[in-house]
């Protein structure tokens, strides 16, 4: 597999996503085209994909390993939530598989030097999207500290959030914080060294995550898509996402389970008024994990889950 990634759960994405000859596909996080990739291979040579990221690098990326099937694929730099508006441009309305993986990629961990990892010392960026106008480095020096502390207790679950914030506001007073490398010594300093040896991941794990997902609005995205999602998928479609932390999964479980309802009216009402139809059934009723055998080869696998959901 190309460097740029390693894709997780490609085997079980390609079984739940049915593909078949002939059929159109959008891989809406397109990321190292892996489950791009293994997805031509079963879609060629009269199937389409429509392939999109909000990081420029990975449709570059894309271009090369996709080149064999470029005159079939249509690919778009944006957001996931503008699906619609890609398919329309390409003369589409409704699709037979949707698969959004929410992962951060290797390349964007490793070489992108936006300050995703605590590994090396790099600029306090995060922008999947390197046009968009906020970065992690405005969050920390411009937020006050309560919404400091409840960003990073709402989006990191992090127990220790109101110290680190203090001790961010505090640090900043004397210069501004620029790298991911002052950061993670800020954490590290606000968290009892008991409980950081007690801890199965790194101290600044959980902050890093927290900013990753305000800066570039990941829960809101995930919820919109997931609202309109189904108006997308032809009968029998399916939808794939693999999700990497709670807030994610919770999301899609939810929305799934919300668009597999039908009647929503009150017990008590002797009729139905709320016109609701069950749009999607639930493939799988539990998330699915990947095997020993993948996080062995790929740790970064370790936390993934896969849902599935089947349009009506």
């Amino acid at each position: 597999m190309h460097p740029y990634h390693i894709p997780v759960m490609t085997k079980e994405v390609i079984h739940y996503l049915d593909c078949k000859p002939g059929k159109i596909y959008a891989d809406c996080t397109i990321g190292g085209s892996g489950h791009a990739k293994a997805i031509c291979e079963k879609i060629m040579p009269n199937g389409i994909l429509v392939g999109i990221d909000q990081d420029k690098d990975a449709i570059e990326n894309a271009k090369k390993i996709l080149f064999p099937h470029l005159p079939n694929i249509h690919l778009f730099h944006g957001n996931f939530v503008n699906l619609s508006e890609f398919l329309l441009k390409c003369n589409i309305t409704k699709v037979d598989g949707i698969v959004l993986d929410l992962g951060l990629s290797l390349h964007q961990i490793d070489s992108s030097k936006r300050g995703f990892s605590f590994k090396n010392t790099e600029p306090l960026d995060m922008r999947m999207n390197t046009d968009s106008d906020i970065n992690a480095g405005n969050l920390i020096n411009k937020l006050d500290e309560v919404n400091l502390w409840k960003l990073i207790r709402d989006y990191g679950e992090e127990p220790w959030a109101r110290n680190i914030a203090r001790n961010i506001v505090k640090a900043r007073k004397d210069c501004e914080i620029k790298t991911n490398a002052e950061l993670v010594k800020i954490i590290s300093d606000s968290i009892p060294k008991k409980i950081q040896y007690k801890q199965k991941i790194h101290p600044a794990t959980r902050v890093f995550m927290a900013l990753r997902i305000a800066v570039n609005n990941e829960l809101e995205r995930l919820s919109e898509f997931m609202d309109n999602v189904a108006d997308l998928l032809n009968p029998e479609g399916r939808l794939c996402v693999l999700t990497f932390h709670s807030l994610e999964d919770r999301i899609v479980k939810q929305k799934i389970r919300e668009m597999e309802k039908e009647c929503v009216c009150p017990p008590n009402f002797p009729k139905c008024i709320c016109n609701k139809i069950k749009l999607v059934r639930a493939v799988n009723k539990k998330a699915i994990a990947p095997g020993k055998e993948e996080t062995d080869i790929n740790p970064m696998a370790r936390s993934a889950k896969l849902r599935v959901a089947e349009r009506i």
